[in-house]
């Protein structure tokens, strides 16, 4: 199971970074995503990326998120979250498939408060 954390207590403006352990190496993964869900069930995937490094971004994420891993380890990915906003509340999982792959992690809450 992969574990999160870097989760928090944030003002508005304010940024974390998430961090995904995986308890293997993550080298043949070919997706790697980070998903939220708010306090009314509503979830969605926030950031991916792909083997061949292309990402994608929720609208409301995009120029604000960054999904990256650690290639010299292989067995971390992350999630930077910038100039971060109420509507970001949420508990964030991150998720990896690959051909040896399929795992959540049981997630981590970030909560932007004034």
């Amino acid at each position: 199971r992969l574990v999160e954390s870097g989760g928090g207590l944030v003002q508005p403006g304010g940024s974390l970074r998430l961090s995904c352990e995986a308890p293997r190496s993550i080298s043949d993964a070919s997706v790697m995503a980070w998903w939220r869900r708010d306090s009314g069930g509503q979830g969605e995937r926030v950031a991916t990326l792909h083997a061949d490094g292309t990402t994608k971004y929720f609208a409301s994420v995009e120029g604000r998120f960054t999904i990256s891993r650690d290639n010299a380890q292989n067995t971390k990915i992350y999630l930077q979250m910038n100039a971060l906003k109420l509507e970001d509340t949420a508990v964030y999982y991150c998720f990896i498939e690959g051909p040896t792959y399929n795992a959540w992690g049981h997630g981590t809450q970030v909560t932007v408060s004034a």
